[in-house]
């Protein structure tokens, strides 16, 4: 749990494992969930296991509370892909001050692949993996049937 002594850093969040990130509200959890989402976009400090692997919205798994937070995660990621994919194409001048450590991290030779690769992303925000706890957990029983020996259609009680 990090406290005002341990602020958490987007650029330097690890981006393997399993994280949770628990705030109160109005404390930049979206915020800092679309910093991190641009990241593993990116590929930006993953390590070469994972960094030779594409990651697109349909790879990358958000779960939140309520339908209304998944509605707002998407428009956000889609807008933290959109304005950097901007910036790395110079086409922004002013951003805040992640996006520019997160610019100035790569050489401007690798600006315009980064631009790329952030514009496809924001594209693909229609296909992104944000669901609802219970939404998740409904979507792996249902693709999941015959391993799980349900049945295809349930209702899962929220």
């Amino acid at each position: 749990m990090l406290d005002a002594t341990n602020q958490l850093d987007p650029l330097t969040f690890p981006l393997t494992g399993t994280r949770l990130i628990e705030a109160s509200a109005g404390t930049g959890k979206t915020y800092t969930i679309a910093a991190l989402y641009v990241r593993l976009i990116l590929g930006h400090g993953l390590d070469t296991n994972f960094r030779n692997r594409d990651l697109f919205p349909p790879d990358i798994l958000v779960v939140t509370f309520t339908e209304a937070a998944t509605k707002e995660l998407r428009e956000r990621i889609r807008s933290q892909l959109s304005q950097p994919a901007r910036y790395f194409n110079q086409q922004l001048d002013e951003v805040d001050e992640n996006l520019t450590r997160l610019r100035a991290s790569y050489l401007p030779v690798e600006w315009p692949a980064c631009a790329h690769r952030l514009k496809l992303a924001a594209d693909w925000m229609d296909e992104a993996a944000i669901y609802t706890i219970h939404g998740w957990c409904n979507r792996m029983l249902q693709q999941h049937a015959f391993d799980s020996g349900s049945l295809f259609r349930q209702d899962v009680n929220n």
